[in-house]
């Protein structure tokens, strides 16, 4: 396919990356709104509990929508529509108010794409291949295509030698990266922390690989010294890597330099080994973060996958996945009902999305993207001071703006913040579009709270073991 839609920004900063800004920060109002009922379990309220149960087919069932069938004289009174405008508006409003209290899950919501809202009356669909026209016209292979090029050269691979595609979600580009590296390896080992993301464990099962969970540091960072002794025990099969850009709880990045030298040291050559390489947030930002392992092609690295609804602020899950072209032809296949190739996996993708992104890279460019990390580096720096202040237990890696500490003890709050979990700790992911005052909102309300969780002979829990002993405030470790 001909040259997509270019996307003119300035060049990366090579030699110096972005660093911690100083000075203060103009913030905007956040109202309060008040918390929507916690659906019942079995029709019966319950008490605020530390966590909920999962029960399938029974969590929204009692809140869900219902389909009814229009009157016959519905097209005369005009009585549905009027219905569904209503509801419609009444969930607009139910957005605006959650919109307000998030904070736990890394969606960048400072957007605006009003002037993409012509294009919304198109069924825009990239199926197959996005740099061979299908007969199907009435696509956006031009803006993905410019879109492709662009990461390319933030990950610095030439045009000619790179094969990607814009997917519906970053799972898809960890299932389509490990499938490359199990292609190119059918008898490979898949090798990941135990902090990956769980779409690399569902890509393992899917694929009925083997696979082998590597422990972690503290930080959240894959443990090489235990990564060397797994590697040497299976010598003679192709070992295929999954490299975390950010994991999903603490936010560590793996040292993609380490794990090739580990790697090499463990006697296998480049072409026995393939690396995926998961930056679904922080594939983004590494570029512009002072002292960031490089996430670069001229590495030996087999693929690099990158959400657009995280970082970018897309409106609608979608993704960016990267690969080796020599790698591709191992999946792709001739699909006469489209006159294209496939190497995708849905098939179908949403065509609206790499307008989305077309138009946010176009609009913020390479410095723009520095602002916003810069931006959000510094509030996640100015978080965790403040909960050290208020002595509350609290991590953040260097690399990050994924705040970690102590799990509140009232689900209520939870809910209310959207905050993430897992056992002992929570985290706030600082994102371009939460402000200091909002972290100062939330922060107040943190603090109210717990003096009235830990009264008397109730202590904050120690964490230690989560966050290492540096970053725990508990009675044991003041």
């Amino acid at each position: 396919m001909a040259g997509g839609a270019e996307i003119k920004a300035p060049s990366p900063n090579v030699n110096g990356k972005a660093e911690i800004l100083k000075g203060n920060f103009e913030p905007t109002a956040i109202e309060v709104e008040p918390l929507p009922p916690v659906v019942p379990e079995n029709g019966v309220d319950k008490p605020s509990e530390k966590s909920r149960n999962i029960v399938l087919g029974r969590n929204v069932h009692s809140t869900c929508l219902t389909i009814t069938e229009p009157e016959v004289n519905d097209e005369v009174t005009g009585d549905k529509e009027a219905q569904m405008a209503g509801v419609l508006a009444r969930y607009r409003k139910n957005l605006m108010e959650r919109t307000k209290y998030h904070l736990g899950y890394p969606y960048n919501l400072d957007f605006d794409y009003g002037a993409l809202a012509q294009l919304q009356h198109f069924s825009i669909n990239n199926l197959g291949d996005p740099f061979i026209e299908s007969n199907y016209g009435v696509h956006s292979r031009q803006f993905e295509v410019g879109v492709l090029d662009w990461f390319a050269r933030l990950w610095e691979i030439e045009k000619d030698e790179y094969w990607g595609y814009i997917t519906n979600c970053g799972t898809e580009g960890n299932l389509h990266g490990i499938l490359v590296g199990r292609e190119v390896f059918p008898d490979g080992i898949l090798y990941a922390s135990r902090e990956s993301h769980y779409s690399v464990f569902k890509a393992a099962r899917m694929y009925r690989m083997e696979c082998v969970k590597v422990d972690t540091l503290v930080s959240g960072e894959i443990d090489c010294s235990d990564l060397r002794p797994k590697l040497l025990a299976n010598k003679d099969k192709p070992a295929i890597l999954n490299v975390n850009i950010g994991t999903t709880v603490k936010g560590a990045v793996d040292d993609l330099d380490v794990v090739i030298k580990t790697l090499e040291e463990c006697g296998f050559s480049h072409d026995r080994f393939y690396i995926h390489c998961d930056g679904a947030l922080f594939g983004l930002m590494m570029p512009f973060v002072k002292r960031a392992p490089k996430v670069s092609f001229k590495k030996p690295i087999g693929s690099v996958s990158v959400s657009g609804h995280k970082f970018v602020g897309c409106p609608m899950p979608c993704g960016v996945q990267i690969t080796r072209m020599e790698h591709i032809n191992v999946l792709s296949s001739n699909v006469e009902y489209l006159a294209s190739r496939d190497a995708t996996i849905m098939g179908s993708r949403n065509g609206h999305a790499p307008l989305f992104l077309w138009y946010t890279l176009n609009r913020k460019g390479y410095k723009g993207f520095q602002k916003d990390v810069q931006k959000c580096l510094r509030n996640a720096h100015y978080l965790k001071d403040r909960l050290h202040e208020a002595g509350i237990s609290a991590m953040l890696n260097e690399l990050s703006s994924t705040v970690v500490f102590e799990r509140p003890r009232d689900e209520e709050f939870v809910r209310r913040w959207q905050l993430a979990c897992e056992g002992n700790i929570a985290h706030v992911v600082v994102m371009p579009n939460v402000t200091i005052e909002k972290l100062d909102f939330f922060l107040n309300e943190l603090v109210e709270k717990r003096s009235t969780w830990y009264q008397g002979n109730v202590q904050p829990p120690c964490i230690a073991a989560e966050i290492g002993k540096a970053n725990c405030v508990c009675a044991l470790h003041k």
